[in-house]
């Protein structure tokens, strides 16, 4: 990309091949300019700062994902929506850990909002609640992803060991099952568990 002026999307560019390589904490503004082989002003101009920045890249998984042929069934329609914000966070390293981390008011953002708050609307939710249960979601979903991105490099061995040594009866009781169980049953239960206060509170 050398010989002609940098864009944002270059430096967007850049900052996903620095995050997909090495990790988050591999993407600075520094590191893109290094990338680029260009000057830290160049990028700077672009993004402004690196919090910035991070905004601009978490909306940008965001437009990953597509909002296409979605189930008319408002429920089915925030599930299927959650399965794809799972798989676009999960299709980048440490995904998760840049979404949390930022303020995002941009156009795929707001895009991916608005189509979980409709879907709760449609379902007959009344906006209060609506806001709560797409919030309790939207943090659910992202502490999930982060806990799922970290779990390889844990020791799950050891835990087990700690935890079902004798000194805690109810842990023990469960067994490795606390430890073993999959991600893709924790998220459909913790999604299950929140849409369960609509059909709850039908008439």
């Amino acid at each position: 990309m050398a010989g002609r002026r940098k864009k944002r999307a270059d430096v967007l560019e850049a900052a996903f091949e620095l995050l997909d390589a090495n990790g988050l904490e591999a993407v600075t503004l520094n590191a893109i300019a290094r990338h680029l082989g260009s000057h830290l002003n160049t990028v700077s101009f672009q993004v402004k700062t690196k919090a910035r920045l991070l905004e601009l890249m978490a909306d940008e998984v965001l437009g990953e994902l597509t909002l296409s042929q979605l189930p008319d069934d408002p429920l089915a329609r925030i599930r299927t929506i959650l399965d794809r914000y799972r798989s676009a966070l999960l299709s980048h390293p440490d995904g998760a850990r840049l979404v949390a981390g930022t303020e995002a008011v941009e156009r795929n953002t707001l895009r991916v909002a608005d189509a979980i708050i409709g879907a709760l609307l449609d379902a007959g939710t009344d906006p209060t609640d609506g806001i709560d249960i797409f919030w309790g979601l939207h943090y659910f979903l992202i502490g999930l992803v982060q806990e799922e991105q970290s779990s390889s490099e844990r020791t799950p061995g050891n835990v087990a060991a700690l935890a079902f040594n004798g000194d805690y009866p109810a842990l023990a009781t469960v067994g490795t099952q606390l430890i073993d169980e999959p991600f893709n049953r924790r998220f459909s239960f913790g999604i299950d568990t929140f849409l369960a206060r609509i059909t709850s509170s039908d008439p």
